[in-house]
């Protein structure tokens, strides 16, 4: 049974039933009797969630894009993975930096491999898809570090990627967070202005308390344990009121890049992301925010078990073509 609404953040968003194909996949992991997330090691958890992505595309292929080219470029610990999706047609485009979620513990390109397709053919823009570390292994700062170290191999490069000097930044859930982070660094440091932050479902606030999170911390599969789970593994006794942990809480978000910031109404996300979206707005800081009714966090790899999900992608990469081809509607 969904849990009843609350006044908060969303107050305002007409209550809607779970989506069916979301539904459908949150009883049959029930059905399975697999052990929760948040009580499995780093490695366990790892191979639950690529097990999942392998159940939910088993009868699908995810988007057609021109090319992909994988690479590796220097971090700040050794040589960090990349994929570099080209969308069909001839550019220039402009050029995506994409970070992935998965609580900064699981993930990868290969598990956001349909994302970063969405994004690079709907978007119509070169996406770099890049593996930073992981904890507990590499605990905070250490994706921090990969995420800026690849937007600097990204800018260093745009002539030869996308072959515009225009350049992006996007993520989600974890990956969200870094890519407000990215933004944070380039405004403070001087580096080109991103053109466009796309943050999906993204953990902007490791404190809190947020009315989403005691809505849907259970039962739509991110819940408070898991994300308790990902939170000590990632920040491993850092100060969580820091920027770089909680973009949020940044002391100023003037001069940021125009956002687009999506939400799910029954994740536990939701509210830190709309609040992102009012600091921003209230900071001059051109904002597109929707969030999708019916939909749980991680609903933008369920395409093939979703209409909804797939609808919200659709919409989603839409609103970030937009900003990343301002006044070019037809392109």
């Amino acid at each position: 049974m969904r849990p009843s609404r609350q006044a908060g953040a969303a107050a305002s968003l007409t209550a809607m039933p779970l989506d069916p194909g979301l539904a459908e996949l949150l009883a049959m992991t029930e059905r399975s009797g697999a052990p929760p997330l948040h009580t499995l090691d780093p490695e366990g958890a790892r191979a639950a969630y690529r097990r999942l992505g392998r159940l939910v595309w088993r009868e699908s292929e995810p988007r057609p894009v021109g090319s992909t080219q994988d690479l590796t470029f220097a971090g700040p610990a050794g040589e960090l993975a990349a994929r570099v999706y080209r969308p069909s047609g001839s550019g220039p485009w402009p050029t995506v930096l994409f970070i992935h979620g998965g609580g900064w513990v699981i993930g990868g390109i290969d598990t956001h491999d349909p994302t970063s397709r969405d994004i690079c053919e709907l978007g119509q823009s070169v996406v770099v898809s890049v593996d930073y570390r992981l904890a507990p292994e590499a605990p905070y700062p250490a994706a921090v570090e990969d995420s800026l170290a690849a937007a600097r191999w990204v800018l260093d490069h745009r002539a030869e990627l996308g072959g515009s000097d225009e350049w992006a930044v996007a993520g989600d859930s974890a990956g969200g967070n870094l890519a407000a982070v990215v933004a944070l660094h380039a405004r403070d440091e001087g580096w080109p202005t991103p053109i466009a932050q796309l943050l999906i479902y993204p953990s902007v606030d490791q404190r809190g308390p947020f009315a989403s999170r005691e809505e849907n911390g259970t039962g739509y599969s991110l819940d408070l344990p898991t994300m308790a789970y990902f939170s000590r593994h990632y920040a491993h006794g850092a100060e969580l009121d820091h920027h770089t942990l909680s973009p949020l809480r940044a002391a100023s978000h003037a001069g940021l890049p125009p956002a687009v910031i999506v939400t799910a109404e029954l994740d536990p996300l939701r509210d830190e992301g709309e609040a992102y979206a009012a600091v921003l707005r209230e900071a001059g800081v051109a904002v597109e925010y929707v969030c999708f009714p019916g939909l749980i966090h991680g609903f933008i790899d369920k395409s093939p078990i979703s209409t909804g999900a797939a609808s919200a992608v659709e919409q989603m990469c839409a609103m970030f073509r937009r900003a990343l081809h301002p006044g070019s509607p037809s392109r």
